[in-house]
């Protein structure tokens, strides 16, 4: 019997094997993927170089057989995935939101934010009552937010900022992919950038929001990501401390702030005493988003 990525091998056999060594290995997967089967799909049609949404199960790919070449490049990636345990997409150079593809590498994390989800399904739209025409994407990093904003509202201008000089490299860079480097302007900023003169329609902010406990516990993978990206201090709520308090005047009156914590709402709520926010549904959960309204962020008074 021929070894599993062999010249001949088949490849809906070569998936398995891969998933299978990715499920021996106990890789962590949240970079793109949920599970071993889809992150060996996604492996082996990357190694083979064919479009990941590939039916796998229609000719030509359902008969089709590894190349000694094909079974090289597989074997290759897959011990890369396993023995360095670095997310697949740092090893591909390419990442995807909402079907939209991202150049990405160490840089900036790997592109996963949950607000994308009401971004594409119109929610922002809808509670504004007109598609916004001024957004901040705050904690921009390698720009995904910022660039499906622009995509979904084309006569939107669009700032993206970011602490990272490096993290904006790489945005600007997934800007100029998609043809949208006239419209988003990148911006480098310590936490806040400068006030614009007319008040913003919309921010949308995924910070570094994980707590200490929870970095400490971070499988390999995620410790490969920017820990300035990630780490929100002790309870993970440092970066919003700071800029909280200013962001309603950023704010048109019908403004808003969409808000991703992710698994921190008990630590945002012990926070932010006070502040009034309506929770957004995703696949993260029912409080993993936040939206925060201008007047509520104009009339809340932070605990002294």
């Amino acid at each position: 019997m021929k070894p599993a990525l062999a010249a001949g091998c088949p490849l809906p056999h070569a998936i398995a094997h891969c998933s299978q060594a990715l499920t021996q290995a106990g890789v962590a997967f949240g970079h793109g993927t949920t599970n071993a089967h889809d992150e060996a799909c996604w492996l082996v049609l990357w190694a083979l170089g064919q479009p990941l949404d590939s039916d796998l199960r229609e000719p030509p790919l359902a008969h089709h057989t590894l190349s000694p070449d094909e079974a090289t490049r597989v074997a290759a990636l897959l011990a890369q995935r396993t023995e360095q345990r670095l997310p697949l997409a740092y090893l591909t150079g390419e990442a995807w939101l909402q079907g939209v593809p991202f150049f990405i590498d160490a840089r900036s994390i790997v592109p996963r934010s949950l607000l994308a989800e009401p971004l594409a399904q119109g929610v922002f739209d809808d509670w504004l009552g007109h598609p916004p025409q001024r957004v901040l994407d705050l904690c921009t990093g390698n720009g995904s937010l910022a660039v499906l904003a622009a995509l979904a509202w084309p006569h939107a201008h669009v700032v993206g900022s970011d602490i990272s000089a490096d993290a904006l490299a790489l945005a600007q860079r997934n800007g100029q992919r998609h043809h949208l480097h006239p419209r988003i302007t990148w911006v480098q900023a310590d936490g806040l950038p400068p006030m614009p003169e007319t008040g913003l329609d919309l921010i949308l902010c995924n910070p570094p929001y994980v707590n200490a406990q929870s970095m400490a516990q971070l499988p390999p993978e995620f410790r490969a990501e920017p820990t300035l990206a990630l780490h929100g201090g002790a309870d993970g709520m440092d970066f919003l401390r700071r800029v909280l308090p200013q962001l309603g005047a950023y704010l048109a009156p019908h403004g808003v702030c969409a808000l991703e914590i992710g698994h921190e709402a008990e630590h945002f709520f012990a926070a932010f005493t006070g502040l009034e926010a309506t929770t957004l549904a995703t696949s993260g959960g029912d409080d993993a988003v936040l939206l925060l309204e201008a007047t509520a962020l104009q009339t809340w008074a932070p605990a002294c």
